[in-house]
């Protein structure tokens, strides 16, 4: 029974800043990458930024300097801090995390149910 519940979004002015959590619970037998994504109405779903086990990170080049995602293995937490928020940053954002099950070891894709992320004055 995994579950991704963000959290963090809101309204917010163009320039300001905003963070998300997403804190995951349930079983794995390994989380492989974790990271967000998001989806605009009328768009398809794009890709954020994503963190491997590894650490190493992608960004979309819409966000590149401006986003930064991290996590707390710990916490089993994934977080983006979104900074100077451009009004094309508003859409639903939602936290991913791709890994293996526990009991056949199937590679199995999550999601959240989504965090509203409105910038706008």
């Amino acid at each position: 029974q995994v579950q991704l519940v963000e959290s963090g979004g809101g309204l917010v002015q163009p320039g300001g800043s905003l963070r998300l959590s997403c804190a995951v619970s349930g079983s794995f037998f390994s989380i492989n990458a974790m990271g967000w994504y998001r989806q605009a109405p009328g768009k398809q779903r794009d890709l954020v930024a994503t963190i491997t086990s590894g650490d190493s990170t992608d960004y979309a080049d819409s966000v590149k300097g401006r986003f930064t995602i991290s996590r707390d293995n710990a916490k089993n937490t994934v977080y983006l801090q979104m900074n100077s928020l451009k009004s094309e940053d508003t859409a639903v954002y939602y936290c991913y995390v791709g890994g293996r099950e526990p009991v056949y070891r199937r590679r199995m894709d999550y999601w959240g149910k989504g965090t509203l992320v409105t910038v706008s004055s």
